[in-house]
């Protein structure tokens, strides 16, 4: 809907003006005619998002129930609002902060992140794959959002390059496998770190198959497109003192396409596969807002990239592949691509990179998407310390996760008579868990490490109030808000 959002000052803004559902104006409330007008309008009871034009340069938006609000009410508000701006071919904005909020849970600097980030993330759209047959209207080049408070004003920047990561994220990942392979992912990546000032490493596969990568060249070999791993890099110029000792690595789950290999997915089950490197785009989107907003912690993304295909080269059921690490693995199944290729990286990030704590992220398990539906992704965390940030991170931006279980018993279910593990176990049992199971024979015992399981929320079938249909780059938000809360302290 817009190419671009940005805070700066503007001339003749449209004026948005925040109300609550059952409450009038007092005398003298900034803005208070304009409420006065919009609350004559019949039928307008200021529901989340619902708005009411009061003249030709003031715009009230609902946000229910004060009682109920939340910062998800305010999300959904700004997501409706880009709706309405963009019908009116709005430009420039002034922005009043919702007045009257108890200021100990909702600072405005929050609330002015919260209201920015939600906006620019609802006013993006795939449309960068146009036509000459194209139907769909222009978007608008760019909007100017500006707020009279300035501590509001400062979070609306923080709010718009939280969106860029998202956004980030989402153009990656609808990006088709005729154009997105391995080495585009890392072209794609060196492109952003020299606008960031990150540092990237791409290992291709002759230097793969040098460092015993046996799952992420095995998982690459049936492509002609071959498997990369690519490694970007964050070293802030200051390091906070609560953070100075720490280096968080995240892992993300690169598979660029995914047929099934040899255990094919049939019944056009491969339809949106390209979403399958969502968890490597995400943490790709993450690093991108950490690095602008210039978080002072060190962090370093590992994404394992591969194209799963069928050929003669290809690997097959049955094989037996020696790991990074040296585990040995029964190839069962395929499908089950994902593990194999993150269970190298994270050996590799254990190994090479020596982290204080790691986070992976991957579309892994459709058991997962059984257990929580689209509604929340699965952790599995047995370190508490590591697994209490990643929930008070969660709580804020309302990305929903739950904690599932990864007991001994779920690591002796993956044994194999023939290798040290199999990749995948026939049956349903513990179906979601198998993928966590599998993966923690590749981390170093005692290193805080989190498994997210994102395969029910990467993505949505149909478009709603915040994002059109298509990946939604959830994680980056949560990732960006554990860094923050870690390097404060």
């Amino acid at each position: 809907m817009y190419n671009s959002i940005r805070v700066a000052h503007a001339t003749k803004p449209l004026q948005i003006h925040f109300t609550f559902t059952g409450e009038k104006p007092s005398r003298g409330a900034r803005g208070g005619d304009a409420l006065s007008v919009a609350l004559s309008v019949a039928g307008f009871k200021a529901d989340i998002g619902e708005c009411a034009a009061a003249g030709a340069l003031d715009l009230v938006v609902g946000l229910g129930k004060r009682a109920e609000f939340r910062m998800a009410s305010l999300r959904k508000a700004a997501a409706k609002l880009c709706k309405v701006l963009h019908r009116r071919a709005a430009s420039a904005l002034l922005v009043h902060a919702p007045s009257g909020l108890d200021a100990r849970n909702f600072n405005a600097r929050v609330l002015g992140q919260t209201f920015a980030e939600a906006l620019a993330i609802a006013a993006w759209r795939v449309d960068f794959f146009d036509g000459t047959a194209s139907k769909r209207g222009k978007c608008i080049e760019k909007l100017v959002i500006t707020s009279g408070d300035k501590i509001f004003a400062q979070g609306m920047v923080d709010g718009l390059h939280i969106a860029a990561g998202v956004n980030h994220a989402r153009r990656l990942g609808a990006t088709p496998p005729n154009i997105c392979t391995p080495a585009w992912m890392a072209n794609q990546a060196r492109t952003m770190g020299r606008s960031l000032g990150l540092r990237v490493r791409v290992l291709d596969d002759k230097q793969l198959q040098a460092l015993g990568m046996g799952g992420l060249v095995n998982v690459g070999r049936g492509s002609a497109a071959k498997p990369r791993l690519i490694v970007v890099e964050y070293q802030p110029k200051k390091i906070a003192a609560a953070c100075r000792k720490e280096h968080l690595v995240l892992v993300g789950k690169t598979i660029t396409y995914d047929t099934g290999g040899y255990s094919l997915k049939v019944n056009n089950g491969m339809l949106g596969m390209k979403y399958d490197k969502c968890g490597g785009t995400n943490v790709l989107g993450a690093m991108h807002a950490i690095a602008a907003m210039k978080l002072p912690m060190r962090v370093t993304a590992v994404l394992p990239a591969a194209e799963n295909m069928v050929s003669s080269d290809a690997y097959r059921p049955d094989d037996i592949i020696t790991m990074h690490n040296g585990v040995t693995v029964e190839v069962t199944n395929t499908d089950a691509e994902g593990r194999l290729v993150l269970a190298d990286a994270l050996s590799y990030a254990c190994e090479k990179l020596k982290p204080t704590a790691i986070i992976d992220m991957a579309t892994l398990t459709g058991g997962v998407v059984v257990a929580l539906g689209h509604f929340s992704a699965g952790i599995f965390c047995e370190n508490e310390g590591l697994l209490r940030r990643v929930q008070q991170a969660s709580d804020t931006t309302d990305e929903r996760v739950w904690r599932l279980p990864l007991w001994k018993e779920h690591r002796e279910h993956m044994r194999s008579p023939h290798a040290d593990i199999v990749n995948s176990v026939a049956g349903r049992a513990a179906h979601p868990i198998q993928g966590a199971a599998f993966l923690s024979y590749f981390v170093q015992p005692k290193m805080p490490w989190c498994h997210v399981d994102i395969a029910g929320v990467a993505t949505v079938e149909s478009a709603n109030d915040q994002f059109v249909k298509g990946p939604t780059g959830w994680g980056v938000r949560t990732l960006i808000e554990l860094t923050r809360r870690w390097s404060s302290g």
